[in-house]
């Protein structure tokens, strides 16, 4: 009987003796590649962190002890060893497992931690809550896989750093991929060396030791200063050249390692210290992503950081799309940056998914990777903006949300020409709630003088990016989606600023389509002409600030739709049903968009029909309200 079979929780890994745990772990990868290989999901990641969340589960006492991913994709070893292995082969899939903690799963999954850096804040309140409580439970933080490059999380190590009696473990799973490069040999070269000074070290006569002899030292007459200072020096020394003890030892903290991640009886005996300190520790530990399979330990770029479906030998994916939002962007950036010597790109640990790989190859001087540090990318586009650059900011729409205040007082106050492109903008699907890009549209047209753009297809994305890189006194936003990219969408005419895509005689009905929703818009004043309704279909072109074209075709018409891959509180269509009552039209108005609400995972064309995001449901609405002017019958205030 496969030993994974006897795991339904926690309880029973602790059965298993120490020679079982390789076995174990050799079977767990063979099932997350499988799995995965099967639905998509974070591969690389979590094939890195199977020993280490096994030891993790065998010395603490979870779910009393609470234990914090970070980011949550680390997650799937934990999910498995918690009693959730039937669920994988609906993993990411609408009513299946999540691709990150969630409480609703299991009562095991105490953050639904998926944006980076935060684990260490939600670790020290929680460690602070159980403390006053008079609660004797453990918080233990895992991060790692890029999440220490972030701010937040050095906030929260400096505040840790002051707790003393917090029962708080942080261990930083070290895979090469985050906040320092693994060259070399250091884990085996130190790891004989490292356990014995880790036992010394976190043993509280180790610390009452070292005061006794700074008393006795400094209390000798004339030379005890000099003495002590000495002693201080040489032990400093000595450590630094044999432990990467580095700044965490200089915030106070307790450090332990570094540690073979991979090797569990290590983990466990570093963890087992770390608990008997009885304070905050850190523990260092090792690993190597994507380890155990062959294709992923040699693909450089990520390591299968995130896949499709592939074959789970070859590695090859089975799937494979059209060309994408993000390819059509990378190709027009470089274009760009041949002619401009003064546009830059900046990303937040997104290069590669965000498509400027090819602009890094081509202008690596002009190319700035600042890490999961979203809030310091936007303010230092703005120091580049100032300095006489053009910077392009390209980030997932969904993480531009920790840099709002960077982007309204920075960028927007000082009036900067920054271009931020949000790839990944709308319902994105399978990793759920938190990547959904739907925020962006709200909050940022609350940034005066903000022009932001929302394409229909490759042709109108170039259009923008050329015109967002030539402005220089403000902001310029561009966002798109994920999907593959649609098929062009010829404008009929111009009106002014506006695109007209569709039109009969006689329309009553304004249909506005925003981005990739266009065609959307379209298929709709479709239906409604053949339900013998007039019709006009619009792209705005430039969503923001809205135009006077757009106002008077809007005055225009009885009825007026938006539709918008995103927010519809204080979203496009908001606006543009706030600037025509600003400006006395009386048209009604309807948006039809995202709703404020947290929508789980599930394909982007389940959640759109669960939505009513679709040209039938639009359509319908629209018929029935022309139905009920002819007969006098207004809208409602909950239709409005």
């Amino acid at each position: 009987m496969p030993l994974l079979n006897r795991i339904t929780g926690p309880a029973d890994l602790k059965k298993l003796s120490a020679g079982e745990l390789p076995a174990l772990a050799a079977e767990i990868r063979k099932f997350l590649i499988r799995n995965v290989s099967r639905t998509g999901g974070h591969l690389g990641p979590n094939l890195g962190v199977v020993e280490l969340t096994i030891a993790l589960h065998r010395v603490f006492d979870s779910p009393r002890d609470a234990l914090i991913f970070d980011t949550g994709h680390q997650s799937y070893v934990h999910k498995i060893l918690t009693g959730r292995q039937a669920g994988f082969p609906q993993l990411r899939q609408r009513g299946g497992l999540s691709g990150y903690p969630n409480r609703a799963e299991s009562e095991h999954d105490w953050v639904e931690n998926s944006h980076a850096s935060t684990s260490l804040s939600w670790a020290d309140g929680m460690a602070k809550a159980f403390r006053l409580r008079g609660e004797e439970r453990w918080v233990v933080a895992v991060i790692g896989d890029g999440a220490l490059t972030g701010g937040m999380a050095w906030e929260a190590l400096n505040n840790i750093a002051v707790g003393e009696d917090e029962r708080l473990v942080v261990v930083v799973n070290d895979n090469g991929r985050s906040y320092t490069p693994t060259v070399g040999g250091l884990a085996t070269q130190l790891s004989g060396l490292g356990q014995q000074l880790t036992a010394i070290r976190t043993d509280r006569r180790y610390e009452r030791a070292l005061r006794l002899i700074k008393e006795k030292v400094l209390a000798a007459p004339v030379i005890g200063q000099m003495v002590y200072g000495l002693m201080h020096g040489l032990k400093t020394g000595v450590k630094d050249v044999l432990v990467p003890r580095g700044m965490f030892s200089d915030l106070g903290l307790k450090y332990v390692g570094p540690i073979d991640g991979h090797d569990v009886d290590a983990v466990e005996l570093a963890l087992q210290q770390a608990k008997r300190y009885g304070g905050p520790v850190l523990v260092h530990c090792i690993t190597e992503k994507g380890r155990g399979f062959k294709a992923a330990e040699q693909n450089e770029q990520d390591r299968f950081h995130a896949v499709g479906i592939i074959d789970e030998d070859t590695g090859e994916p089975l799937v494979c799309g059209g060309r994408t939002w993000t390819d059509a962007f990378g190709e027009e950036m470089a274009r760009i940056g041949a002619t401009n010597d003064r546009v830059v790109a900046i990303t937040a640990a997104m290069l590669h998914p965000t498509g400027l790989d090819r602009f890094a190859r081509l202008f690596p001087n002009r190319t700035f990777d600042v890490g999961i540090a979203e809030q310091h990318a936007v303010t230092a586009a703005a120091g580049m903006a100032s300095g006489g650059l053009h910077p392009v900011v390209a980030v997932y729409a969904t993480f531009l949300n920790r840099a709002f205040d960077q982007v309204l007082m920075d960028v927007g106050m000082h009036k900067m020409g920054v271009t931020f492109v949000l790839d990944r903008a709308g319902i994105t699907g399978p990793d759920g709630a938190s990547h959904h890009g739907i925020w962006d549209s709200s909050f940022l047209g609350l940034v005066p003088g903000l022009q932001l753009s929302a394409p229909r297809d490759e042709q109108r994305l170039g259009e923008a990016l050329r015109l967002s890189v030539a402005v220089s006194d403000a902001p310029t936003v561009i966002r798109y989606s994920k999907e593959s990219l649609p098929e062009p969408i010829a404008a009929l005419r111009r009106q002014g600023d506006v695109d007209v895509l569709f039109e009969t005689a006689k329309p009553k009905v304004l249909v506005i389509g925003y981005g990739q929703f266009c065609g959307l818009a379209a298929e709709v004043g479709q239906r409604l002409s053949q339900q013998g309704i007039g019709a006009t279909v619009v792209d705005p072109v430039w969503a923001l600030p809205v135009s006077a074209d757009l106002l008077a075709l809007v005055a225009s018409h009885e009825l007026v739709i938006t539709v918008e891959d995103g927010g519809i509180v204080g979203g496009l269509g908001a606006r543009v049903s706030q600037e025509a009552r600003l400006a006395g039209i009386t048209s009604r108005f309807r948006e039809f968009g995202v709703p404020s609400a947290f929508i789980s995972h599930g394909t982007r064309s389940e959640i759109l029909d669960q939505l009513g995001l679709t040209a039938q449901e639009l359509a319908r609405f629209a018929t029935e309200q022309v139905a009920a002017d002819e007969g006098s019958s207004p809208l409602t205030s909950s239709e409005r």
